[in-house]
């Protein structure tokens, strides 16, 4: 099986942003020059002079003032703060306030290079794809090849190595050529010789150690060699003036490694990070907030395990879970029990309303009073006769840390079957992993069997499990029931560890004084080696074993369930734990599982912490906010002030009147507190559709207005961990077999392709007409301000960049103010807008005259609004013209079962009687109020939340309605009904599309119901039980 990789936008948006800093640079293939040949000795062998060509970086041909020019209108165009200058280095202190860098630092740098750019990335969202193909595009643009990939550890050189390896196709297929790669080795220097020869792409990848330490072999990159001709390996490197790219810079600002920056003579240096220490020229932003709300990584679970002492009782009681079952839900409870033979042994059981815990240890007297009084599904609490109450994740009485660590391997085994029975059917592979702190734990060479304590205990329970799970299959997921039959629970774990070359065991792996990560090559080769191979159903491996100082080289897309079988330290953070867990699953083809309406219904990591689930998401919501310290925390008139918003004139500078008025439209509507930090009462009334409207002038921008104050931190914006048990089975019961629901399955399973046929001269026309009467661009223009330094200036002044005084200002507008850039105006309009070159150009030719002479007087705002506006006619056709074909596909009823495993019983209803499942899932209380009119109607005989797998697909999106209502014969117009309940979106643009996918279903369900002959679906949207009445109308009595 082989990863795939594909375009995505935001990865592009990454990448332009690096590489437009440049724009400008004219495009050279690479200067030669010789390289230095070294001292040829007695009986070496004189090698021909051609070999001694070499292929170096250009030189930039930019001023420091066109490239500071090009970072801030990238950092205007991502909303970041722009740089006053290329060399306004900050850092963090020890009190997390943001402080000028340290002179040596600066000093260091500034050698090295004047060009350092920043590119922020969360973990898991493709931070090496995207630098490795930034690579590529800098050399297609400007024909950089000489780069080198600069890593703080062994672990992530050799992650890089696997990254460059199994992107090669990829980019191949992109840029039609390969880069050349390998890793820096001291003892293998002809790899240097083809670095500086080759005219192609070529990256070599060296981890800091190299060059930064003390070690004999990590002198030999400064010394003179005699098998190196007498040469300094650092000096023919350096001739190449290559590119540095540093991964992690945060863990490469020590001294040694400053210091030796300067002697690579990089040409600039690019530093990527989901947490930089050391601020530069910021370009870029896709911080965990973006991430999550981009759905870019796996939403985030916890299984919490908390101990506590219950006043007055010692009796042992461990609350795992609470299952829904067809009658009532069941709690599982390990207690101690009394067996035949008089020991005492701790059993789990499944215990229903009524149940005396007493009888069921065998008449323990410490459980007398222990009677079951209430199983509270949605909050996950069990009561007893003598008022205890104990919640999901509580283990009281006497436990021990092996307690605590039984239960945490079997919460693990619990939350990976209940995934993979989730899961299998989609073809999609489910991972565990145990980070353990000594392999005799794991692997014990004094027992018989080698099990270590932790290998015995999971064998135990996984068996224990396997055997419930077995028992409640249901029938017809055979293919299921087969698979988890048919592994050996002694394959299905195994350990990745460092192993001792002499005896060929698993050892410890060494790890530095100061360090908390292993550089044992060898263990991570082999966790490499084995990424593809156990991401397939053919190999048993599902649990996997591994030493924390190890955890660098995991980075599996599929690991679903993490845990700590390790005392908990202060040196790796909850945040850099899970972040070994947070990439995108993918399936048995390699394709990744990022479908928007379901990825995070699939892509949920559960963490099983031996602390509780409040104590452990209090302490990841602290280190993921404290990540965030970039991003602004008031919403005042300066943080408006300035920012770039983009209209249907071209992008618009936020002045300070319309600054103003946002700033007031907050505080009039309590959107802020006194501190001017946004409210939560904000974020309420976002998510619920009922923000009170902007002033009249602001709403043409309402949506770029909204994106602005969402770039002000709070805390509400903090992404949502769940609470792992919260997670249950909704069983489908006897109303899904009802005939009248499989009448209406039948009118609707069926699938479809839209095609859309488009003529082309009439889109000609039409894009012509609107980009006559629309189309306006702003003219470039330059402003010229003079100003003299203050007299007694303060270091507040100085810090803030108020240590001059402005004396005069001109504006000029420049028809055509020079510019080194040459555009593919017809390739990029055609690019844009997704037409051929051939229409592109025929709409611009028959464009008047005066429109098309914008072009000269602001090309970029020329190209963005042409293509914004041609877009604009080709969706309205699209829909005039959209038509649906039926195919013989049709969807099977596993999409009623296959997620529902993973269901939030804290929004569930109570119990019903027409709905297909025992409970509904509600979004919304719009949502929750209709199904309580359904359940109870004398109309309705069974109705349906639609699950998210049902998708129409559309030009914008595939869409998911929302209920499938079946009504009684004879009492309605309309039998069969498809509802989309509305309350209202939260952005103008979103209404935009939700309105385009309700217009394209309508045609969808009218297609359909074409192939049926009588009681056809209707569909439509309702606000409400009332409108839905209204529309499928009562039959006349």
């Amino acid at each position: 099986m082989k990863l795939k990789f594909k375009v995505q936008p935001y990865q592009t948006n990454a990448v332009n942003d690096v590489v437009d800093c440049f724009a400008g640079q004219p495009m050279s293939t690479g200067l030669s020059y010789r390289i230095d040949p070294g001292v040829i000795k007695k009986n070496q062998q004189i090698r021909p002079e051609a070999e001694y060509e070499g292929f170096k970086n250009a030189d930039l041909a930019l001023t420091e003032a066109q490239i500071l020019e090009n970072i801030q209108k990238i950092q205007r165009r991502e909303n970041l703060p722009p740089s006053q200058s290329l060399t306004d280095f900050t850092t963090v202190d020890n009190k997390r306030a943001r402080v000028p860098v340290k002179a040596t630092y600066k000093k260091d740098a500034l050698a090295a290079t004047r060009f350092h750019l920043d590119v922020e990335m969360e973990t898991g969202t493709g931070k090496t794809y995207c630098y490795i193909k930034s690579i590529f595009e800098m050399n297609k643009r400007y024909g950089w090849s000489k780069f080198i990939i600069m890593v703080p550890s062994i672990a992530i050189r050799e992650g890089v190595y696997k990254s460059l390896q199994i992107t090669a196709d990829h980019f191949t297929e992109s840029y039609g050529k390969k880069a050349r790669f390998f890793i820096y080795n001291s003892k293998r220097l002809h790899e240097l010789e083809s670095f500086s020869s080759d005219a192609g792409i070529n990256v070599m990848v060296m981890n800091i150690q190299a060059f930064a330490a003390r070690g004999a072999d990590n002198r030999r990159i400064y010394e003179e060699l005699d098998d190196f001709q007498s040469r300094r390996p650092i000096d023919v490197i350096a001739s190449n003036r290559p590119i540095l790219i540093l991964d992690e810079p945060q863990k490469m600002e020590g001294a040694a490694t400053m210091e030796a920056l300067p002697k690579f003579k990089p040409l600039f240096i690019l530093r990527y990070s989901a947490t930089h220490r050391t601020r530069h020229n910021r370009v870029h932003r896709l911080d965990a907030l973006d991430a999550y709300n981009q759905k870019l990584v796996k939403k985030i679970a916890v299984r919490g395990i908390q101990t506590r002492g219950l006043a007055g009782t010692n009796a042992y009681l461990y609350l795992e879970g609470i299952d829904i079952s067809k009658k009532a839900p069941v709690a599982r409870i390990e207690l101690e029990v009394k067996l035949k033979s008089g020991e005492i042994k701790r059993q789990l059981r499944r215990l229903e309303f009524r149940d005396d815990l007493f009888v069921e240890s065998g008449d323990l007297d410490q459980y007398s009073g222990f009677t079951i009084n209430q199983i509270d599904a949605v909050n996950d609490t069990v009561e007893f006769t003598n008022g205890v109450v104990l919640q999901a994740g509580e283990a009281n009485g006497d436990v021990s840390e092996r307690d605590i660590r039984r239960i945490q391997i079997r919460e693990t085994i619990k939350a990976h079957l209940d995934k993979e029975k989730q899961l299998f059917a989609q073809g999609i592979k489910v991972l565990s992993l145990f980070f353990i702190d000594e392999v005799v734990k794991y692997r014990d060479y004094d027992q018989a069997d080698t099990n270590g304590e932790y290998a015995r205990v999971f064998e135990e329970e996984y068996e224990l499990l396997k055997v419930e799970y077995l028992s409640e299959i249901a029938i017809d997921n055979e293919a299921y029931r087969k698979y988890l039959a048919g592994i050996d629970p002694a394959k299905t774990h195994n350990g990745y560890f460092s192993i001792d070359k002499k005896t060929n065991r698993l050892k410890d792996p060494a790890v530095g004084a100061r360090s908390v990560d292993s550089d044992d090559v060898d263990a991570y080769d082999l966790i490499l080696k084995d990424k593809e191979r156990l991401l397939s159903f053919a190999e048993p491996t599902r649990f996997i074993f591994s030493h924390s100082a190890l955890r660098e080289g995991w980075d599996n897309p599929n690991v679903f369930v993490m845990c700590m079988l390790k005392h908990s330290d202060n040196t790796i953070s909850r945040r850099q734990e899970v972040g070994r867990g947070l990439r995108l699953s993918v399936d048995q083809h390699g394709d990744r599982m990022d479908h928007p309406a379901v990825v995070h219904d699939i892509n949920v990591l559960t963490v099983v912490a031996s602390e509780s689930y409040k104590d452990f998401v209090a302490g990841l919501q602290k280190e993921i906010a404290e990540t965030l310290s970039s991003r602004p925390r008031q919403a005042t008139e300066d943080y408006f002030t300035g920012k770039t918003i983009t209209t249907e004139h071209g992008p618009v500078e936020v002045t300070t009147a319309i600054a103003k008025q946002i700033y007031r439209y907050l505080v009039k509507n309590d959107y802020t507190d006194d501190a001017d930090q946004i409210a939560d009462v904000y974020h309420a009334a976002k998510s619920a559709g009922t923000l009170a409207e902007l002033p009249e002038e602001l709403r043409p921008h309402a949506d770029q207005i909204f994106q602005l104050i969402d770039g002000v931190f709070s805390d509400s914006q903090l992404p949502d961990i769940g609470d792992g048990r919260k997670p249950k089975t909704n069983p489908l019961n006897a109303n899904f077999e009802k005939k009248e629901f499989q009448e209406l399955w039948k009118r609707i399973n069926r699938k479809a392709v839209y095609r859309v046929e488009f003529d082309s001269t009439e889109l000609i026309c039409k894009c012509v007409s609107a980009l006559d009467s629309q189309l306006r661009v702003t003219p470039l223009q330059y402003t010229v301000q003079v100003g003299v330094q203050n007299d007694g200036l303060t270091d507040d002044q100085l810090r803030g960049g108020d240590g001059f005084t402005v004396t005069s200002t001109t504006t000029q507008r420049g028809d055509s103010i020079h510019s080194l850039v040459k555009y593919d105006l017809v390739g990029k309009l055609a690019e844009n807008s997704q037409l051929t070159r051939d229409t592109a150009a025929t709409i611009l030719g028959q464009i008047e005259a005066v429109v098309f002479g914008q072009f000269k007087s602001n090309p970029e705002h020329f190209i963005s609004e042409a293509s914004r506006i041609i877009a604009e006619q080709k969706a309205a056709m699209v829909i005039e013209r959209l038509t649906y074909d039926e195919v013989d596909e049709r969807y099977d009823v596993d999409i009623f079962t296959a997620n529902q495993t993973g269901q939030d019983f804290s929004r569930a209803t109570a119990k019903l009687k027409n709905h297909v499942y025992d409970y509904a899932i509600t979004d919304s209380d719009v949502e929750r109020e209709f199904v309580k009119e359904l359940d109870t109607s004398s109309e309705v005989v069974v109705y349906a939340k639609l699950p998210r797998g049902f998708l129409i697909p559309t030009p914008v999106g595939d869409y998911n309605p929302d209920w499938a209502i079946s009504f009684k014969v004879g009492s309605v117009r309309h039998v069969y009904f498809i509802a989309e309940t509305k309350g209202t979106m939260s952005s103008m643009k979103l209404r935009e599309i939700e309105k385009t996918k309700i217009d394209c279903a309508r045609k969808f369900f009218d297609e359909i119901g074409q192939q049926v002959p009588e009681d056809k679906v209707k569909y439509d949207v309702v606000t409400g039980y009332d409108k839905l009445m209204d529309i499928v109308g009562r039959a006349a009595g």
